[in-house]
C-alpha cells in the first residue's frame, strides 16, 4: 500500500522531490506499473517561478506525455532578447529567426513552476505525495532502502530516487564523496516577480548590464513581471540558504550603483517582494548518478547551472530515461541505474561544458566585454553566424532512446 513502501512485484519507489524531474519520473514509472510516492520538503506545491526556455529533448518527452498543448496555453513565445543603455536606448539585440530556423516551432517560455504544476497534474490523483517532509537517512538493505523521513516515518522502498535539485538530501545521503560536486561558475542569481510594474516590452527579455552584472525582464500575464538579476562575486561566500531579509539586502549592495534608469522602480519593487530566488549559479558534478538501489536524476546529478537555459528539460529527459531503463530491468535496479548514467552522461557532460562558455555572455566582467557582447549579437543579424552559434551553445545533439 502507499506510503508502507511494501508491494507484490519489486517496484514501490520513492522519489524525493516534487519539481520537474520527480513527477516526470512518477509519470513514466506509472505507465509501467511502478507504484511511486514523492515527498516533498515543501509544505504546498510552489507555482510560478523564474521563466525557463524549453526545448530539444524535453520538449520530445512533454510531446510524448501530450503536453505541448497545456503548455502552449501556460507559456510564451519570446521574439526577441533586447540589451539597453542606462537611458533605455537599445545597445544591441538578438531576434527569434535563427531559433525558428533551427527548431521551427519547438521551443517556448515557461515559468518553472507552471511546468512542474502541470507534470505533476498528470499524477497527482495517482500517487501519494507527502508534503512538508523530507528524506532524513537512507539505510541500503539488499532487498530494499529503509527510509527515516524528518517527521518521524520510518518506511521501506524497493528503491529511491533523488529528484530533490541542486543541493539535494537525497545525495548527502549517498555513500559517495560530497567534496567538489558543486561547482561554482562565480555569480550568484536571483529572481523574484511582481505585479504593477509600469514598463511592458511583451515578447521580449529586455536586460541592462554594467561590468559583472545584469538585470533582465520579461513581461507576464496578469500584469505581473519576472525579474532576473545576475552579478559577479569571486568567492562563494554568501549562504545559499540566508533568509528572505538577509538575501535582499545582498542584492541590494550588489547594485546599489546601478545607472539604470529603470532601477528605482525595480528596487522599491524588489524591497516589497515576499517570495525570492536567490543562490550560487553552480553546475553539479557527481561522480556517479547512483549507487546501489539509490539513484539521482535532474539537477540532483547533474545540474547544467540556472544560467544553462535547460535543466527543466535535462530533466524531464533524465527522468524519462530512467524510468524506462528501470522498466525494462525486472528489478534490477543496478542494471537500470547504469545503464541510464551510460545512455545519458556523456550528453550532459556536454551540456554543462557549454553552459560554462556561455555562462559568461551574461555578466561580462568588463566594459570592453560588454562591447564585445554587442559586436557578436550585431552579427547574429547573418544568418550563417545565428545558425553557428545555435548549433553551438542551443541545439541538443542527442536523441531520445527508442524503448
Amino acid at each position: 500500500m502507499p506510503g508502507t513502501g511494501r508491494t507484490v512485484g519489486n517496484k514501490t519507489v520513492l522519489i524525493s522531490g516534487a519539481g520537474v524531474a520527480g513527477p516526470t519520473l512518477a509519470y513514466w514509472l506509472l505507465e509501467s506499473g511502478f507504484q511511486p510516492v514523492v515527498v516533498e520538503r515543501a509544505s504546498k506545491f510552489r507555482e510560478a517561478g523564474y521563466i525557463v526556455d524549453f526545448w530539444g529533448v524535453g520538449y520530445d518527452v512533454a510531446e510524448k506525455m501530450e503536453l505541448i498543448p497545456a503548455l502552449r496555453r501556460n507559456g510564451y513565445v519570446n521574439n526577441r532578447a533586447v540589451f539597453v543603455r542606462a537611458d533605455g536606448a537599445e545597445r544591441s539585440s538578438f531576434g527569434g529567426d535563427a531559433l525558428r530556423r533551427s527548431m521551427g516551432d519547438r521551443f517556448l517560455s515557461i515559468q518553472r513552476g507552471n511546468l512542474a504544476r502541470l507534470i505533476y497534474d498528470t499524477v497527482c490523483d495517482r500517487i501519494e505525495t507527502r508534503f512538508g517532509d523530507e528524506i532524513a537517512v537512507l539505510e541500503q538493505r539488499t532487498d530494499r532502502v529503509e527510509v527515516g523521513f524528518r517527521g518521524g516515518k520510518v518506511c521501506s522502498f524497493d528503491c529511491v530516487v533523488g529528484a530533490d535539485g541542486l543541493h539535494s538530501k537525497a545525495r548527502a545521503e549517498m555513500s559517495i564523496p560530497q567534496t567538489a560536486i558543486e561547482r561554482y561558475l562565480g555569480y550568484y542569481a536571483a529572481v523574484f516577480v511582481t505585479r504593477g510594474y509600469s514598463r511592458r516590452s511583451d515578447r521580449t527579455y529586455l536586460s541592462f548590464a554594467s561590468p559583472g552584472r545584469q538585470i533582465s525582464r520579461f513581461a507576464l500575464r496578469d500584469d505581473e513581471t519576472g525579474f532576473l538579476f545576475v552579478f559577479r562575486k569571486r568567492d562563494r561566500d554568501l549562504e545559499f540558504a540566508l533568509d528572505l531579509p538577509a538575501q535582499k539586502l545582498a542584492l541590494l549592495q550588489a547594485f546599489e550603483t546601478e545607472k539604470w534608469e529603470e532601477w528605482p522602480e525595480i528596487r522599491e519593487h524588489l524591497e516589497a517582494c515576499d517570495d525570492l530566488y536567490f543562490d550560487a549559479v553552480a553546475q553539479v558534478e557527481c561522480p556517479v548518478w547512483s549507487t546501489g538501489r539509490v539513484a539521482l536524476v535532474g539537477d540532483a546529478a547533474y545540474c547544467p547551472s540556472l544560467l544553462a537555459g535547460e535543466g527543466s528539460a535535462l530533466a524531464m529527459a533524465g527522468a524519462y530515461i530512467l524510468a524506462r531503463e528501470m522498466a525494462g530491468a525486472a528489478g534490477d535496479y543496478s542494471a537500470a541505474f547504469e545503464s541510464y548514467e551510460r545512455r545519458f552522461r556523456p550528453f550532459i557532460e556536454q551540456k554543462q561544458k557549454s553552459a560554462r562558455a556561455f555562462a559568461s555572455s551574461f555578466a561580462p566582467a568588463t566594459s570592453v566585454g560588454l562591447i564585445i557582447r554587442d559586436i557578436v549579437l550585431k552579427l547574429t543579424e547573418i544568418p550563417l553566424v545565428a545558425d553557428f552559434l545555435m548549433r553551438r551553445f542551443v541545439m541538443d545533439n542527442f536523441s531520445l532512446p527508442e524503448y
